[in-house]
């Protein structure tokens, strides 16, 4: 395994936690992967040499106190709690800690253990009264002094209490973050019964009326609505206008005159009209039965929402949220003010509790004086966005109100299918008829270009598309440079303006050959762009592609199973194979996902030494109380230590101690319905590319020939995912970041996630912070310039 650089070993050493002791505690409403962040915070504290805590119940075992809710926590006492729902240490609401008395008693339980470091996960209101807390510590001391409970050497030992928060939420109703943990596993829960709804809807075509969890926040309703593609949502943060009743049903009624056999109205549980009165899912059925004779059902939710397995994307957040807070606590000072780790983009930050907790008040306040347009704000540009992208693919035009516009745009996916294609699809035809374009949509990709599979594509045609796996279009890894004559033939005859080309590497390649051919052929001379799309996130110029996290949740979900399916037996080591080509993605952020031991990839080379070490490391682990181990190895990670190769080295040197399974997961990480995630991410990404390309067009449109012209390095681009921020990168600079050979990035983000997976997995490595998050202010939302519609996304 790799050795630790001097760098990071001065880090360890600089910011040990040897005589420190952490407490961490889940308060509030429970939320899935609460129990991965305990997990992560336990693992890390020990792995810096401080004595970690659960206080269980939340504050009322820490007001209570005593052995069984303050509990010293060991390596072994967070197995098997990633896959778990809920919270295991459990979650309280405690009045008691509200008062002076209850946070004296709970400060008398923290300094008799020498706890002086708590780390909170729980919503607004518990990170609140963990700061008050923070801010009594050192009059609650001197109070303990007087009642000579506590000497005043404690004081002096234990002066100050540092704090820092993470926000377990599936409402995503705390600003500061992009997401909170547990929301994206709400929204599985939600998707996965909407998709259900909607085949028993279609049999009977009827009408259903869904509530969802966000009493003040709907988030949920929102992207649950974005999502599965929903006729109509209610939020609080957007009331309807008056009259939004007739124009509802007109819509409804629009829709089912449009031979759609169903209707789906998402619902808030917190929704109000522009008069603060509620809307309840009983009122949207009556209308909907009164005024449209529709068979209409309603289905509330509740806390199922709650409920299940964590998703893939909220175990990494909540590891890596986890590993932040453990460093965040170690690099306090008394001076620091007490901060919440969150997500911004794909990068972690910290921010300083209070602002966050104030901006979140700021929210419903503006709600509450009908100042609707700024709570949007307030919530910050992700929840913008999901408005804004709702609205614009939600609401059909008159054909009075669009725009006009002469140009053509197709649309085509290249190279394997991946989960959320067919929702960037969806996306990209209706915002351009929106723009007033004619949308083409082309089979088969390039293949299908020179062969002239190409025709118009309506707003109706993509009707429901969100939810479908797979590439409904049709999508081939055919390269275009031997059919660039036929293509630009093609180009001419259905007078293409522009091309979005969604898909991975192939497609990547491809832009790359039709920018070359522009030197011999006007017709690509059009602006083109390129919206990431394949489940081995292997793109150059991307952190993220539309499909990966599907195939994550696809491993994730199967690796439970599998370790699953060890209960009882004696202890098992499973190797699992996992797709990906020459990027390690899958197996890396897939093995942190799932609690593997090792992940064997491509881009970390490793050798008969270190395949000794792991099973000797895994030896060592059976001998104790941890009854299976997990492998994962990326399918091209090295030609000669094959999959077979390793199970059988495992096989032999861990006979007597444990035995061994393989599993090769192959094409089912390509296929089922895509995660909300990714129907999100395809939605809005593809959104943002189309206006970018009206903009292109509008700009390289020659008057005097009377068409587009664009033959600039800026007008053939790849849109992905960097850091904070989509951005625009012409495919020509990102040529000096490709390993062209193995068909991956040079660099790539999520190599700094394999320390956290053999962190928690209990090795000896190395850890470079250089990435942490660093104390931040709460940015208050800005819109772009009108200027850049791109911007708007």
């Amino acid at each position: 395994m790799a050795q630790p650089d001097n760098q990071s070993k001065r880090f360890f050493e600089s910011l040990s936690g040897a005589g420190k002791s952490i407490a961490v505690l889940t308060s509030g409403g429970d939320a899935q992967g609460m129990n991965a962040a305990v997990r992560a915070v336990v693992r890390m504290g020990i792995y810096v040499g401080a004595k970690v805590y659960f206080i269980r119940e939340g504050y009322q075992g820490m007001v209570d106190g005593g052995e069984e809710n303050i509990k010293e926590a060991s390596w072994e006492s967070v197995s098997s709690m990633l896959q778990m729902g809920g919270t295991v240490i459990g979650s309280a609401r405690c009045k008691e800690f509200r008062s002076h008395e209850g946070r004296l008693k709970a400060a008398h339980n923290l300094v008799q253990r020498g706890i002086t470091n708590l780390c909170v996960i729980g919503g607004d209101g518990s990170l609140t009264g963990a700061n008050l807390f923070r801010e009594e510590w050192s009059g609650l001391l001197e109070e303990l002094v007087q009642q000579g409970l506590v000497d005043e050497d404690a004081v002096q030992k234990y002066s100050a209490l540092h704090i820092v928060g993470m926000v377990g939420s599936i409402d995503n109703d705390f600003c500061g973050t992009d997401m909170t943990i547990g929301t994206d596993s709400a929204l599985h829960r939600i998707i996965e019964v909407v998709d259900a709804i909607m085949t028993t809807a279609q049999s009977h075509q009827r009408t259903f009326v869904l509530e969802v969890m966000g009493r003040h926040c709907g988030y949920l309703a929102l992207v649950s609505a974005l999502a599965c593609g929903a006729d109509w949502v209610l939020i609080p943060e957007m009331p309807p206008e008056d009259g939004w009743e007739e124009k509802m049903c007109q819509k409804l009624s629009a829709n089912r005159a449009g031979m759609k056999r169903l209707n789906i109205i998402i619902v808030a549980e917190g929704a109000i009209d522009c008069n603060n009165k509620p809307i309840t899912t009983d009122h949207v059925k009556d209308l909907v039965v009164r005024c449209l004779g529709f068979d209409t059902r309603v289905t509330i939710l509740g806390h199922v929402q709650r409920g299940g397995t964590p998703s893939a994307f909220d175990r990494i957040l909540a590891s890596r949220m986890g590993v932040e807070a453990v460093i965040a606590l170690l690099e306090t000072t008394a001076n620091t003010p007490a901060c919440v780790v969150s997500l911004c983009g794909n990068q972690a930050v910290r921010l300083p509790l209070m602002e966050c907790v104030q901006m979140t008040q700021e929210v419903q306040k503006a709600m509450d004086e009908k100042k609707f347009e700024e709570a949007v704000k307030l919530r910050g540009r992700s929840f913008e966005n999901n408005l804004r992208t709702y609205k614009l693919l939600a609401h059909r035009k008159l054909e009075s109100e669009l725009p006009h516009s002469n140009f053509n745009i197709a649309v085509l996916n290249v190279g394997a299918p991946a989960a959320g294609m067919n929702a960037a699809v969806r996306s990209a035809v209706r915002v351009g008829i929106s723009e007033g374009h004619k949308m083409f949509a082309v089979n088969d990709g390039f293949e299908g270009f020179y062969k002239g599979q190409i025709k118009e594509i309506k707003w109706a045609d993509v009707g429901g598309w969100t939810g479908q796996g797979g590439s409904l279009l049709g999508t081939k890894r055919t390269l275009p440079a031997k059919h660039v004559e036929k293509i630009a033939e093609q180009m001419r005859a259905h007078n293409i303006n522009a091309l979005l080309v969604i898909g991975g590497f192939e497609a990547y390649l491809g832009l790359m050959e039709l920018l070359e051919a522009r030197g011999k052929y006007d017709e690509f001379c059009v602006p083109m762009v390129m919206v990431p799309a394949t489940v081995s996130n292997n793109v150059p110029g991307s952190d993220l592609s539309i499909g990966a996290d599907t195939a994550l949740n696809a491993i994730t979900d199967t690796c439970d199973r599998i370790k699953q399916s060890a209960s009882g037996t004696k202890r098992r080591v499973f190797i699992i194979e996992t797709m990906g080509g020459y990027c390690g993605y899958l197996a890396s952020v897939g093995g942190l996902a799932a609690g593997a031991d090792a992940a064997y990839i491509y881009e970390e080379p490793f050798d008969i030494r270190d395949l000794q070490s792991n099973v000797e490391h895994l030896t060592e682990k059976m001998k104790g109380a941890i009854q299976r181990g997990l492998v994962l190895r990326n399918e091209n990670s090295n030609e000669n230590y094959t999959t077979d190769f390793i199970y059988q080295l495992y096989s032999e040197e861990g006979r007597g101690v444990f035995d061994c399974r393989k599993n090769v997961l192959g094409h089912m990480q390509q296929g089922g319905a895509p995660s909300p995630f990714d129907r999100n991410f395809g939605t809005k990404i593809s959104a943002k590319a189309m206006l970018w390309l009206t903009k292109k067009m509008n700009e390289t449109f020659r008057q005097d020939e009377g068409r587009v012209f664009a033959n600039t390095e800026d007008t053939c681009c790849l849109l992905g995912m960097r850091r904070r921020a989509l951005v625009f990168q012409p495919v020509v600079q990102l040529k000096d970041e490709t390993d062209f050979v193995h068909r991956i990035p040079k660099e790539q983000w999520w190599l700094k996630l394999r320390p956290l997976m053999k962190i928690l997995a209990k090795y000896k490595t190395s850890y470079d912070v250089s990435d942490s998050g660093q104390l931040e202010h709460v940015v208050r939302n800005i819109r772009p310039k009108e200027s850049d519609p791109s911007g708007a996304m």
